[in-house]
């Protein structure tokens, strides 16, 4: 099946997860259940396929190092759970534009000392097969920037944050006119906030109870929730963490979602507080209130290897433009919402259409 080239855009905490994860699962047996996967072989590529070949960062901190040195440079924070060897993958300088927000501007050091480089060139040189977004939260220019650097060099694209690149119908229609394929936007957790709230409104609506309000606030000690003390950088994030509840329903009902506060001392840890307020037989009350403690980073690392070896095989394949199933079982803000059930099903059917089966040595004739 050959490897599966990825190059990140972001060395912060989801990329460290990533990176980590591959190492941590790189001896996992397909017939096995594994704690942690969703998918050991996902249409013929195991996770160890996985090979990082680029990274892009303006750190200065990170700029320069190998990408498994890099991974663990502060202010990344998240949990160690594997030790990560050697790569032979320098981040590189990248541009700043809108990359950093003011509440960063004192945590992340700039790289002043190196012209950007050309991400383009990097991404052919590498032959990188796929171009992974992990910039911060409202990084609307910079995404743009990095979606054309894929396009340009013939990537696929995984928008893992929610800056609208595969639900937005002009990247959509760019991508497939380049004959690649794009998923996104903004990444589900394994078992996050959003994916439980969907859930548990799903519920409500299958054992006919009326969704009168609902809010879910989270809180968090990493940079992706300093930076999103910036209350200009969270429209897209408010939009797609709302739309991936409300969704679930075909009518209106007063809803609060997202980001409500930086509490230094959780770190990579998310605590996400849910209410939902409902209606159910005779009109009586009733009333849900849930708290969900994850730890942020792995949560994402745990469907991002999935989204990655999905683009993969659609490249493999020749499948061009939004990858509608997938995107809406791995995504918050995709192009078409599904249910999670259905679209679970649509990532399985797309497995075994594009599957290839591990190749078996022939039988040879014993004259």
């Amino acid at each position: 099946m050959g490897k599966v080239k990825v190059a990140i855009a972001g060395v912060g905490n989801c990329a460290s997860s990533l990176v980590q994860g591959v190492e941590y699962y790189k001896d996992a047996d397909p017939e096995d259940f594994i704690p942690g996967l969703m998918h050991v072989n996902f249409g013929g590529y195991h996770i160890s396929d996985i090979e990082f070949v680029a990274a892009f960062d303006v750190n200065a901190n990170k700029v320069g190092k190998d990408l498994s040195e890099a991974i663990f440079t502060e202010p990344n924070c998240t949990t160690k759970f594997s030790e990560v060897p050697y790569l032979g993958v320098e981040v590189q300088k990248a541009p700043v534009m809108d990359g950093i927000g003011k509440y960063l501007r004192g945590v992340v050091p700039i790289d002043k000392h190196q012209e950007p480089v050309d991400v383009v060139e990097v991404l052919e040189d590498a032959g990188a097969d796929i171009l992974v977004n992990y910039l911060p939260v409202g990084s609307a220019k910079s995404t743009q920037f990095y979606a054309q650097a894929a396009i340009d060099a013939g990537c696929g694209f995984v928008n893992c944050i929610p800056e609208f690149i595969a639900s937005d119908q002009k990247w959509a229609d760019m991508f497939d006119k380049a004959g690649l394929p794009v998923a996104g936007d903004d990444i589900k957790s394994q078992v996050g906030a959003t994916i439980l709230h969907r859930t548990l409104i799903q519920l409500l609506k299958d054992r006919g109870v009326k969704v009168k309000k609902t809010y879910q606030l989270n809180i968090g000690g990493n940079t992706d929730f300093q930076n999103m003390l910036q209350e200009s950088r969270l429209k897209s994030k408010r939009i797609s963490k709302t739309e991936a509840v409300t969704s679930i329903l075909d009518y209106d009902f007063p809803t609060r979602i997202g980001p409500s506060d930086y509490v230094p001392f959780l770190n990579d840890n998310k605590q996400a507080f849910i209410h939902v307020e409902g209606e159910k037989f005779g009109g009586v009350p009733l009333t849900i209130d849930l708290r969900l403690s994850v730890e942020d980073s792995p949560n994402s690392a745990g469907v991002s290897v999935d989204a990655i070896r999905a683009v993969k095989i659609a490249l493999d394949n020749g499948v061009s433009g939004p990858l509608e199933g997938v995107s809406a079982y791995f995504f918050k803000h995709p192009p078409v919402q599904y249910p999670d059930r259905i679209a679970r099903q649509m990532v399985e059917e797309f497995i075994e259409k594009y599957s290839v089966s591990p190749k078996v040595a022939p039988e040879i004739e014993v004259p």
